[in-house]
Order: structure tokens, then sequence, then C-alpha cells
């Protein structure tokens, strides 16, 4: 831990000229900063009302969204808790306020003992509960010494993790040994953890909570799109998009405009801070467009764009997409999650480049519910689906049947963290 606390300074220290400019230019830097560096804000404080305490963390907009469903059952089942849950990133804290009241969220702390004993101090958590593979050592470690228990949900190791993880599975051994319990996507992730250390009998199969997630309210752009949409049009959402796939995705519109006349396309970027990068591409492009941010309903005119400068939405707009083009893909990033717009029934295309969601896509392309394309084959996957609606509706109701068939996964992790409580409660007793 000593090593590892040193290691970590020094190499905040060898980069503080980048962290000092990245704060004093980027306002994504300096959000959160004072509770990031262990100020605990005082809406934490109302933990002194009596109820012990469950800490959920969730990373970003991705992590939040999964751990929704599993935060409204601890607090409906566990209702003497407190559930209260930490972010990284921005936007995951501005959707995460939103979702669960901004008296129960915060950002998580760095991973140095100052900051961490601060939140375990005020908060004194029964369970800390990470969401994915937050595996931060200190934050491991001092949760043991304090007697709090820790749980990984809807664990996974990516395969560029993996590697790292088995050439340091003597470190890490030792911090995975004092997870309680480990909730994996799928028998790949439970193979993984107890390969690079994680006690096999603390791990089991819980399954995907991301597909669990369903968009339970209708956002205001989805309500605005239902009303601007004329009868027999059609509408391509392009969700999650990265640099370099909105060209792509811009390249291959005069085509499909012309070859659909009533088409229009909501884009999203992944990245708010791409926002007014993206809009700059669309001016550009000479294409009509509009920012959803200026735009509360009216007109939307065939062959235009409406770019999705917005938190939150775009898995509810996907309810109304016609084909779905899903980003991260067509570029080296691991893509992003194709079941947004698999609950709605909705035909699916994504690049090759899927590693972070391989396990999701390989379950749709075993049931032919997504196309996956190269990026010179974009613009014709596109048209071929939106000219053949009955291929294309195939493919939307197989990938609903997909997920259908594989929900369950946040009542199996509530079930198994409350087993937790009820041992470790017994043990207190």
């Amino acid at each position: 831990m000593f090593l590892y606390s040193c290691a970590w300074f020094l190499a905040l220290l060898i980069t503080s000229p980048w962290w000092v400019w990245k704060v004093a230019s980027t306002d994504k830097y300096r959000a959160g900063l004072r509770e990031r560096l262990g100020g605990v804000p005082e809406r934490l404080f109302a933990a002194g009302d009596g109820r012990p305490v469950l800490w959920v963390h969730a990373v970003s907009v991705g992590e939040v969204i999964a751990v929704t469903g599993l935060v409204g059952e601890l607090r409906s089942r566990a209702a003497g808790f407190r559930v209260v849950v930490s972010t990284t990133t921005r936007t995951g804290q501005t959707l995460a306020r939103e979702r669960f009241g901004a008296g129960d969220v915060f950002y998580f702390p760095v991973d140095f003992a100052f900051a961490v004993r601060a939140y375990l101090r005020v908060l004194r958590p029964r369970l800390l509960i990470l969401a994915e593979t937050e595996f931060w050592p200190r934050t491991l470690f001092e949760c043991e010494r304090c007697g709090v228990e820790v749980a990984a949900v809807n664990a996974r190791i990516s395969d560029r993790s993996y590697a790292k993880y088995v050439r340091f599975r003597v470190f890490w051994r030792r911090f995975l040994g004092s997870f309680a319990l480990f909730s994996a996507q799928s028998e790949e992730d439970v193979s993984r953890l107890k390969a690079i250390g994680a006690p096999s009998d603390r791990v089991r199969l819980g399954g995907n909570l991301k597909y669990d997630i369903r968009a339970t309210s209708e956002a205001g752009a989805t309500a605005a799109l239902r009303s601007a949409l004329p009868p027999g049009a059609k509408l391509l959402v392009c969700g999650s998009t990265l640099e370099g796939e909105e060209q792509m995705l811009l390249q291959a519109w005069g085509e499909l405009a012309a070859a659909e006349p009533e088409l229009r396309m909501a884009l999203a970027p992944r990245h708010p801070e791409r926002f007014g990068a993206v809009a700059q591409l669309l001016e550009r492009s000479g294409i009509p467009w509009m920012r959803r941010s200026a735009w509360a309903g009216g007109g939307f005119e065939a062959g235009s764009v409406l770019l999705l400068d917005s938190i939150g939405e775009l898995a509810s707009v996907y309810s109304l997409a016609t084909l779905a083009f899903v980003g991260g893909s067509l570029v080296a990033a691991g893509g992003h999650n194709p079941l947004e717009p698999a609950q709605f029934g909705v035909p699916i295309v994504m690049g090759t480049h899927y590693e972070n969601f391989r396990e999701i896509v390989e379950k749709l392309r075993g049931s032919e519910a997504i196309r996956l394309v190269e990026a010179d084959a974009l613009g014709g996957a596109l048209l071929g689906l939106l000219r053949d609606d009955e291929a294309a509706q195939g493919m939307g109701a197989r990938a609903r049947a997909v997920f259908g068939a594989e929900a369950g996964a946040t009542t199996r992790a509530v079930d198994a963290l409350l087993e937790l409580l009820a041992h470790s409660s017994e043990r207190r007793a």
C-alpha cells in the first residue's frame, strides 16, 4: 500500500502542470474538485439521520443508467438504509442528481487516504457497492481497515484490462481478496476475475444490469420529436458517436436523404464537450440542422439533422427510431451499448469495434439482431435496412427478444446484496 501510494503521488506530481492547466482552462476538471479532494458536502451529513448507509459508485452516464434499477430496488427492499451514489465524471453527476436526488449524490474521492477517510468518517457505510470495474487500491484498503464490506456488481474485465490485471495479479490478489462479493456479467468475466485473484467462493454469475435498463419516462426531446415527425417520416438515430464517426455519417447522409425523402437524423455525440465541435462540423457540411438545446419542437424538415446536445435523453429518443447506429464502433474505442435501441425493437447497425460490449453484441449477432459493418460499408448498410422494411422489422423484433430474455440481473444483484447485508448483521450481532 505504501509503494502504491508513493507511485500514485509521484505520477500526480510529474503530471501536475497538465492537471493545473486542465483545471484552470476546463470546466469539467473543476467540477466537484473540492469533493474529490475530501471536502465532504454538507448535504451528506444528513447521514446522521440514524439510518445506516449503502454507498453505490457509478463512474459515468453509462454506469449511472445501469444502476438506476438497482438503486431503486435497494431503496424499496432495504428501506432502513440510506442509499447514496457517487460518480467520477461531471456528466454522470448531472444524471445521477436527476435520478437519485441531489442530496444523495456526490463526487468519488481521489484514491488518497485523506480523501477516502473523510467520506468513510462521515458516511460510515455498511457496504460499498462498485459498478463494473472500479478497483481503487487505497479505497479498498481503507474500507477493509474500517470494517466496511465491498461488493462489485455488473463486474466485468475487458480484454485490454485483463492483460494488465494478469501481469500484476500478485498485487491485485491482495486487494481483490477484500471483496465480499463479485456479481459478474458473464461466465467469461467469472473466469477472468478468478484468474486475477478474486476468491472463487465470492464470485458468482449475476448477468448484465444493462439488460434491465428501461426508458421509464419520455424525455422532452422524445415528446418534441413525436409532435414534429409527420406520418410516414423515418428517423435515423445515431447515438454515442465519437470523433470521426460524425464525419462518416454526414458523408453518407446525402445519399441516404436522396434515397429516402422522408428521412431525418438525430445525432447524439457521446461526450458533451464535443457538442460545439460537432455543431461546427454540421455548419460546414451545408446540411440543414438544429440544436436540441435551442429547439423545443415545431418544424423538423426532411433531410435535416437534430444535434442532440443534451444529457440523458438519447435512451428515450431511440423509441422513435426507424433505424439506430450505435457509435464508438467505427473507431477503435470498444463500442457503446446496443441494448438502448434493442429494448424498443429498433434494428441496429454498429461498426466492428465492440470489445466493451462483446457479450451483448455476440448474443445479438447470434440471433441475427444486429448488423456489423466496416466504415466504407456504413452508407450501404443503413440504406439497405431503410429500404427493406420487412428485414428491418424482423431484426428489431429479434433484438427486443434478446433484450427480454436476458433480463433479471438487477433482481439477482439486489438479492445477493441483501443476503450479504443479512450475514453482516448476524456477525455484528
